[in-house]
């Protein structure tokens, strides 16, 4: 037996994600604030929510922040306030959870589905620009596993052609890019704040920032039926809103983010350090250090023998996970696009290739190791 086989087998598995169970002392002002929600009895809407959008506008460094159900609901709203729904077109990279395409879709408007950047796995200007057409009118930039996107560049392709720019934020809270917070670049920032997050509550929930006072004011309508006031409704909307609950957890923790993604940037530094030079391949940043950042939702690395080193985690006690194993254009849902294998060759072989080790605020140095040793010991095929 080896001596990484001896170590992994007595320690316990180190999870792809830990959430907040595992601080005590978060839990603690977690609870109270549950009871003080619950105690008020103010479940939708309030002061609760009307203070997290405040903090959270502040903190994105936007004019506006409006909060609603879920991240999807986010996009979905969003495109509606700027306008943009049936017999338009909306660039999405292919290799995204699926709700920044369903977004468009359920907008009523079409994805046009691109290929990202094979080195940084991100949505590029020049990907862009090649695919604009005379039905497209937005764009969405998704700043991928807490990496940013290269706005500046998009915004000299996307506003000579005036095009919209929404971008989806879920995995990115708290990132900067030359010195201002993702989401608050383009038209709109979309953000989840599922309890996986960078900033995740205890359930679904999601919400918009944005410098346009009548975007936030249309969103604001769309989320509640498209009323005001009371029983005047100006628009077709929906139910979309933020729960009171949600937005109280979200304010404890928003105070916490800034410290969090610290350790996320600490531990991804250190697991990039020691996986150099491995079987593995580590994405590449899309803008030079000081310019971009990284605030590690996800730590992906990406090998052609994913499923061995997958087994081989597995047996040696480190969790892991794939974040997407098929692209959106190579969904059933949609099918309807007629896209077929080989149609967008880099989102196809990501998804073949990308795999998911573990990372949160609270992983220890010693689990670093544990990872770092777990892949060096991995012979394969290579």
């Amino acid at each position: 037996m080896t001596a990484i086989e001896d170590t992994t087998t007595t320690l316990p598995k180190i999870p792809t994600v830990r959430l907040d169970q595992a601080d005590p002392a978060l839990m603690e002002e977690l609870l109270e604030v549950v009871e003080r929600v619950a105690t008020s009895g103010g479940f939708t809407g309030g002061p609760e929510v009307e203070a997290f959008e405040a903090e959270f506008a502040e903190y994105c460094g936007s004019a506006h922040a409006v909060g609603l159900s879920s991240g999807t609901e986010a996009i979905v709203l969003a495109l509606r306030a700027l306008g943009i729904g049936a017999g338009d077109e909306v660039i999405v990279p292919s290799n995204s959870f699926i709700a920044s395409a369903e977004g468009v879709s359920l907008a009523g408007a079409t994805p046009v589905l691109v290929d990202p950047d094979p080195k940084t796995h991100l949505l590029t200007a020049e990907g862009v620009a090649a695919a604009i057409g005379p039905k497209v009118r937005a764009v969405v930039a998704v700043h991928l596993m807490g990496s940013t996107v290269d706005m500046d560049a998009l915004l000299e392709v996307t506003q000579p052609a005036g095009l919209k720019v929404i971008e989806d934020t879920a995995q990115a809270h708290g990132a900067f890019i030359r010195g201002r917070r993702a989401g608050s670049i383009g038209d709109v920032g979309c953000f989840s704040f599922y309890p996986t997050k960078n900033l995740g509550g205890w359930g679904d929930g999601g919400g918009i920032v944005t410098n346009d006072p009548e975007v936030a004011h249309r969103v604001r309508l769309l989320r509640s039926h498209g009323e005001e006031p009371r029983y005047h409704h100006q628009m077709v909307g929906t139910t979309a809103r933020l729960d009171a609950l949600q937005a109280a957890l979200l304010r404890v923790k928003l105070r916490r983010l800034d410290a969090a993604n610290d350790a996320r940037r600490r531990l991804g530094a250190a697991l990039r350090e020691g996986l150099a030079g491995t079987c593995v391949e580590l994405p590449a940043a899309a803008l030079p250090d000081g310019e971009g950042d990284h605030v590690y939702h996800l730590f992906i690395v990406r090998t052609k023998e994913r499923d061995a080193l997958r087994e081989h985690l597995d047996a040696h006690g480190v969790g892991n996970a794939v974040h997407y194993p098929f692209p959106i254009h190579r969904t059933e849902a949609y099918a309807e696009l007629g896209m077929s294998e080989g149609s967008l060759p880099v989102s196809e072989r990501l998804a073949e290739e990308i795999l998911t080790l573990p990372l949160f605020p609270t992983m220890s140095d010693q689990d670093v190791s544990r990872i770092v040793a777990a892949v060096r010991a991995f012979r394969g095929n290579h």
